[in-house]
């Protein structure tokens, strides 16, 4: 709690070169391409004790104030509602605010600038929203000390429970005179000089179009490691077990959905796991082996690696095996954050000089419910966010088919399909009959990116947010109304060409490369799409299905609730071989 920095260290303000004065040219250049230069005052930290600092000191370790600590998407309504806030936030940026009241311009601003400003943790417990990262903005003397390749000091956050409050701690990396200067390494940590010159983007502007923005798949060794890190023990080989035709099979599941609605006689429950025939986990299952070794007749709700369709990452360099080198046309372009970072800026820049529309969607690899995930136009905000945890950037699709609300207006809407995974090798695929809908609530435009209920669907969470249901039997014919040149059976078909040739892709090479085909596994996931307006290679307008996720172990409470056979019929339809009646449509 001891705040004494003041009594080692000054802020000084730096005059700007005077035009006469020699300057190096590059540096002349690199001035001219800053947003506004000239007008922001350059600040830095110097050390003003007379002793200077020894690193081996003790005493030698600072405490520096956050003066602002937020989550993105609640910023813009701190900026307009802490009195004080915005003021004090557009002077540590040398952003003009004139005036008492927040305006939305200034607003504007500081949300822009921030990222040159902003510092990131997370705390590593609690619930899914308690986990999103938190940024931060350090006092006035925290932010103003500069970077440097050879830094003088080191920062790091520290929360100290029992306060509840986050500071971050200053500590010289090696001795100091009076009058050197103050300086950290924005890029702490990391070696490789062309990502560090990525990560340095926000405060030293370049380009990197020489960069070339293919993305190859990764290399086999990518999925090695992640086999590793996922500790899952892949299955022996083993012949397809064969039942008898009346077996009824003992269920052993913790799924309060599957509990309540599957009712069918051939099937029934049992609290002993060593006596079931099928075990139907909420929780990923890890070792294959031990069950393939010792009892290879039981069938799982699982395949072993299908966290290649499942995380977000996995699913993107899985899908560059079925198209050129933007991917396929059924999922946005996307880049890794964590291992593309110099591709995605490349291909961003060369978009940009070419004036075509560079809106992304920054996504966590595997957090649902849309958590911590940004929609921006903003290249800082985007390299930043790699900071706080790993994250996938998509091309926001800027041209989306809508659907016409009465009471709202044209708005994004987003469907979920339920696909039955009976068999990876040979591929046997099935569709239910039914699909979901979701809406968002406000008429889209592609502004205001922090309006969630403009661009995002997902409203069953969000606490005192409407959900409008509608089900689709009856979008069907209001979609027909709305787009008559595009019967439903024609934009459903491309849909399940779509899902034909990812799980084609998915089950195309061995694990852990692909979906293991291990015989006595089934699954069943949920695809989320939406469907963007494209054109086809003779020049038509067509609805071009984009993939946005697959979700292993969907919540099926509005399937079950609408449709009781539900589980009956995915059971019989998974484990007897039996579709007839049980509303699935053979994909592959």
């Amino acid at each position: 709690q001891v705040f004494d920095a003041g009594d080692y260290f000054g802020i000084m303000q730096v005059e700007e070169v005077d035009e006469e004065e020699e300057v190096d040219e590059e540096m002349e250049e690199q001035f001219k391409k800053k947003p506004n230069p000239g007008n922001e005052p350059c600040f830095k930290v110097i050390v003003t004790n007379e002793n200077g600092l020894q690193a081996s000191n003790p005493d030698s370790v600072f405490l520096i104030d956050h003066a602002w600590t937020y989550r993105v998407e609640h910023a813009r309504q701190q900026l307009r509602r802490v009195p004080g806030l915005l003021h004090r936030m557009a002077n540590l940026m040398g952003i003009a605010f004139h005036g008492e009241v927040p305006d939305e311009g200034s607003i504007e601003q500081v949300l822009q600038e921030m990222w040159k400003y902003n510092q990131t943790y997370q705390l590593s417990q609690g619930t899914a929203e308690e986990k999103v990262p938190v940024w931060y903005m350090m006092d006035e003397f925290g932010s103003r000390i500069q970077h440097s390749d050879q830094p003088s000091f080191a920062t790091a956050p520290l929360f100290y429970m029992p306060q509840q409050i986050a500071y971050t701690v200053l500590w010289p990396l090696r001795d100091l005179e009076t009058g050197d200067e103050v300086t950290r390494d924005y890029a702490y940590g990391e070696t490789d000089r062309l990502i560090r010159k990525c990560v340095l983007l926000p405060w030293v502007p370049t380009e990197v179009l020489d960069v070339s923005c293919f993305t190859p798949e990764p290399p086999d060794e990518h999925y090695q490691a992640i086999l590793a890190e996922n500790k899952e023990k892949l299955p022996v080989v083993i012949n397809p077990p064969v039942y008898a035709k009346d077996k009824v099979f003992k269920v052993f599941t913790d799924i309060q959905q599957v509990l309540n609605n599957l009712t069918h006689p051939r099937f029934v429950f049992t609290d002993n796991e060593g006596e079931a025939d099928i075990l139907y986990n909420f929780s990923h299952f890890k070792d294959y082996r031990k069950l393939s070794e010792e009892r290879p007749e039981v069938m799982v709700n699982q395949f072993p690696c299908e966290n290649l369709l499942t995380v977000k990452d996995c699913l993107a360099s899985i899908a560059r095996r079925a198209g050129g080198p933007d991917g396929p046309r059924w999922l946005p372009r996307t880049f890794n954050l964590q291992t593309e970072l110099p591709q995605f800026i490349s291909y961003f820049q060369q978009r940009d000089r070419r004036g075509e529309d560079n809106h992304w969607i920054c996504k966590p690899w595997n957090l649902a419910r849309s958590l911590d995930t940004h929609i921006t136009n903003n290249l800082n905000s985007i390299i930043r966010h790699r900071e706080s945890s790993p994250k996938v950037v998509c091309k926001y699709i800027e041209e989306p088919v809508l659907f016409e609300r009465e009471d709202v207006g044209l708005v994004k809407f987003d469907v979920r399909y339920v696909v039955l995974l009976r068999s990876a090798r040979p591929l046997q695929l099935y569709s239910y009959d039914v699909f979901w809908l979701r809406f968002s609530n406000r008429a889209f435009s592609l502004d205001d990116l922090d309006d969630y209920e403009k661009h995002f669907t997902v409203m069953n969470y969000a606490p005192g947010v409407t959900l409008k249901q509608v089900h689709c039997e009856d979008f069907i014919p209001l979609f027909e109304k709305q787009y008559p040149e595009y019967p439903w059976t024609t934009v459903q078909a491309s849909i399940f060409k779509a899902f034909a040739e990812l799980f084609q892709v998915a089950s195309s090479k061995p694990a852990p490369l692909g979906i293991c085909d291990y015989p006595s596994s089934r699954a069943i996931y949920a695809i989320d799409l939406m469907l963007k307006w494209d054109t086809s290679r003779d020049g038509k307008r067509i609805m071009q299905p984009q993939i946005l996720e697959v979700n292993f172990n969907p919540d099926c409470d509005r399937a079950c609730q609408y449709h009781p056979t539900f589980f009956n019929d995915v059971f019989s339809t998974l484990f007897l071989d039996e579709t007839d009646n049980c509303h699935v449509t053979r994909i592959v």
